[in-house]
C-alpha cells in the first residue's frame, strides 16, 4: 500500500507555473505575438488540436505522464475550473523528484502550455465530466507517452488538498 502525500494546491499564475510552462490568459484581439503567447515545440510531427472528454476521477494518482518531444496545452471548456499536478522536467531520468511535485488550481478563464518533458497528472476536476481541449502531436500518445508509476517505484501516492 503506497504512502498518500497531499498536495497543497496553488493557483496557476504565469510566475508560480513558469518552471514547468506557461499559463496563458486572455489578451486583446490583435495585440501582436510575444512572450505572454504560449511559446510551442510542434515541429516534429502533425500538430493535432482537440476536444477530449474526460469522466471524473478520484482527487488522487499514483502516476505521472511527461511527452519528451513536445509541449502541450491543456484547456477546460466552458469555465470548468480544475487541477493539475506537476513537477519539472528531469532530463536523463526515467522520473521524477517525488518531493519536487506540485498541485495547481486553474480557473476556467485560462490555460496552460506544458514544457516539454514536464511530468503531469491530470486534469482532476469536481464534476461528473468535463470537456477539455489539447493541443499536442497526432502521435504524442503512442510514441512520445512516458509515464512514472509513482506508487511502484516510491511507494506514494498524491492528493490534492482541496480544502
Amino acid at each position: 500500500m503506497a504512502d498518500l502525500r497531499r498536495l497543497p494546491v496553488t493557483l496557476a499564475t504565469p510566475a508560480a507555473f513558469a518552471p514547468y510552462g506557461q499559463v496563458i490568459l486572455p489578451s486583446e484581439d490583435g495585440t501582436p505575438f510575444g512572450p505572454d503567447d504560449a511559446q510551442l515545440a510542434l515541429s516534429s510531427g502533425t500538430p493535432r488540436f482537440y476536444a477530449m472528454r474526460l469522466p471524473h476521477r478520484a482527487n488522487r494518482f499514483d502516476r505521472i505522464t511527461r511527452h519528451l518531444r513536445v509541449t502541450q496545452c491543456l484547456g477546460s471548456m466552458m469555465g470548468v475550473p480544475w487541477r493539475l499536478a506537476v513537477a519539472p522536467p528531469s532530463p536523463g531520468r526515467d522520473a521524477p523528484d517525488p518531493d519536487a511535485i506540485r498541485a495547481f488550481a486553474i480557473p476556467g478563464d485560462r490555460f496552460v502550455k506544458l514544457d516539454a518533458g514536464t511530468w503531469h497528472a491530470g486534469p482532476y476536476f469536481d464534476a461528473a465530466h468535463a470537456d477539455f481541449y489539447n493541443l499536442e502531436l497526432a502521435d504524442t500518445n503512442v510514441v512520445d507517452h512516458d509515464t512514472c508509476r509513482l506508487a511502484e517505484r516510491f511507494g506514494l501516492a498524491f492528493e490534492f488538498a482541496t480544502n
